[in-house]
């Protein structure tokens, strides 16, 4: 499960790089822009819930040991 997490985690980052070289910074709200815009927030959003993810598997690892 962690490889799988790292692993979306860099195919996320590399996305948001590419939609950060689509922005058009004179017209941020243009066309194109406002789609690269959304996009990387939803990759931010993805990444936030996959640490989540993590951090909630690492709980559950310590309970089961401390039982």
């Amino acid at each position: 499960m962690k490889i799988f997490s790292i692993i979306l985690s860099v195919i996320a980052i590399a996305l948001i790089i590419f939609n950060s070289t689509q922005i058009d910074f004179n017209n941020p709200f243009g066309d194109e822009s406002i789609v690269a815009l959304i996009t990387i927030m939803a990759l931010l959003c993805a990444i936030v819930l996959l640490l989540i993810l993590n951090t909630s598997k690492s709980i559950e690892n310590k309970l089961k040991n401390r039982k």
